[in-house]
């Protein structure tokens, strides 16, 4: 059976200092879920746990757990489960912004690895200039993730290819440069430990433009080494559930998903 558009795990709310949508509330969220026939959503406010104490840019200073949970409660629904997770950061350093103490509070995790245009938390200025080291940095900071002690039966990893990733004129060649025989190492690990692998909605224009050839080939052997995927539209605004359809559609298609490689750990 054709892989169905039936979920939307990554979902920010007008808390994320990136949206400040007082439109993008909890109730008008759940609304675009009914709608839509979905039977599970969940909120993922950008944060940085105040308990893990290392240097963090500014804007993630006021991202912290009193800020992102005053979502709680999350309105009830007959047709739709509705989950409080968070997307956490990992720096420069390969620490994640989240301690071991929270997991338990949150119904799923997603863990962004390509943000490397967040200077200096993600990435150092010298190695942010060349995009052969950004390739590299993609390889090694999902692997540190995955080394990590993290309920990874809850985890998800964030937009692959990120346009965050590199600034538009550099990204191709940053893309030309992750190894795709760490790719499908990295990959193999991912599903021994059952971790999601996000198909970004505002990600699938990598599949329209001059990177289509290597965003589809990292996609494809994620499919391949056995990773199971989940949709999450990233949505910070309504307006950004109105291409959900499309752009969802267009990537189960082209990586011919079935209702077996869903990702179903929430």
């Amino acid at each position: 059976m054709r892989f169905q558009y039936d979920h939307d795990l990554h979902i920010h709310s007008g808390l994320s200092l990136c949206s400040k949508d007082p439109e993008q509330n909890k109730e008008n969220i759940l609304r675009y879920a009914e709608e839509k026939g979905l039977h599970t959503i969940c909120i993922t406010d950008h944060f940085w746990d105040e308990k893990v104490d290392v240097e963090r840019i500014p804007w993630y200073f006021n991202q912290n757990y009193p800020h992102i949970s005053q979502i709680l409660p999350l309105p009830k629904s007959d047709k739709v489960r509705y989950l409080f997770g968070c997307e956490t950061e990992l720096s420069k350093d390969m620490v994640l912004g989240l301690s071991k103490e929270r997991y338990d509070l949150f119904d799923f995790i997603v863990v962004p690895t390509t943000h490397l245009r967040c200077e200096p938390l993600t990435i150092s200025k010298e190695e942010g200039a060349s995009a052969v080291r950004r390739g590299q940095l993609w390889s090694e900071r999902l692997d540190a993730v995955l080394s990590m002690d993290l309920p990874f039966h809850k985890v998800g990893i964030a937009h692959l290819l990120c346009g965050l990733m590199a600034n538009p004129d550099e990204l191709l060649q940053t893309m030309q440069n992750i190894s795709l025989l760490e790719a499908e190492r990295l990959f193999k690990k991912a599903a021994n430990f059952g971790v999601g692998i996000e198909i970004n909605a505002d990600d699938v224009k990598h599949f329209e433009d001059e990177t289509k050839e290597i965003s589809l080939k990292i996609y494809q052997i994620a499919k391949e080494s056995g990773c199971k995927f989940y949709l999450g539209s990233d949505a910070h605004h309504l307006r950004d559930f109105e291409t959900c359809d499309e752009r969802f559609a267009k990537a189960i298609d082209l990586l011919d998903l079935t209702e077996e490689d869903k990702y179903f750990g929430y």
